[in-house]
């Protein structure tokens, strides 16, 4: 999808790299691209980011369940002059959600009579539970909402936990949804994928911000928010 749309956008592919590909990690064919756009695996990321960064490449990073080093990467950013944007979701939408998000959560801060929970549903090939998306919605309550210390997968019934409810189901894209409920109602603000052009389209978005700058970034910075 991320070739098909770099196409439409009038970009040219200079290397798809995929297990078994490895050589062309070589700093000889990296350094002849603008941006390596990087989504992979866990266990694969961090050496896949570190080999572009080597060859001096600005890199756009999508891969969850890696990020305890994301501040090692970034460091390196700032030490050697290097550009890399990180974002657990590129999607246009769900950044904007990022951001509501964290509003409504400090308004939450104030009404305790709401309890705070959250879903997310993707397909059954998904690797990491919760979702990167699904973390990154929570560490945004998490700062806001004092009455919640940590998030959890499993319903604890303690009130300082915010429990995340990772459904794996057939071929969905992506839901994330974050529900406020008080005796007397709810509310909630939810976010569904149709396709991955979306998240394409961000991450192409985000090549063409980071091509010719310099820094770490997220998505916040590519779009104002």
């Amino acid at each position: 999808m991320i070739e098909t749309t770099a196409r439409e956008r009038g970009h040219t592919i200079g290397s798809i790299i995929d297990l078994g590909d490895e050589e062309q990690l070589a700093p000889d064919n990296l350094n002849q691209h603008d941006v390596a756009i990087e989504f992979t695996s866990p266990s694969n990321a961090y050496e896949n980011i570190s080999k572009c960064m080597d060859a001096g490449l600005p890199v756009v990073s999508g891969s969850t369940g890696w990020t305890e080093r994301l501040a090692e990467l970034e460091n390196r950013c700032k030490t050697e002059n290097l550009g890399f944007i990180y974002a657990s979701n590129f999607s246009l939408g769900v950044n904007i959600l990022f951001s509501l998000n964290e509003r409504l959560a400090a308004i939450m801060q104030n009404h305790d009579a709401y309890d705070v929970s959250m879903t997310e549903i993707h397909h059954t090939q998904k690797l990491d539970a919760p979702s990167g998306t699904a973390k990154s919605l929570a560490e945004g309550i998490l700062r806001n909402v004092s009455r919640k210390k940590q998030w959890v997968l499993q319903e604890s019934g303690q009130d300082e936990d915010l429990w995340i409810n990772a459904i794996r189901r057939g071929k969905v894209t992506g839901v994330h949804e974050v529900i406020y409920e008080s005796s007397f109602d709810s509310l909630s603000i939810r976010h569904s994928a149709k396709d991955r052009r979306g998240f394409a389209t961000g991450a192409l978005v985000a090549a063409e911000f980071i091509k010719d700058r310099k820094g770490f970034f997220t998505m916040k910075d590519v779009l104002g928010l």
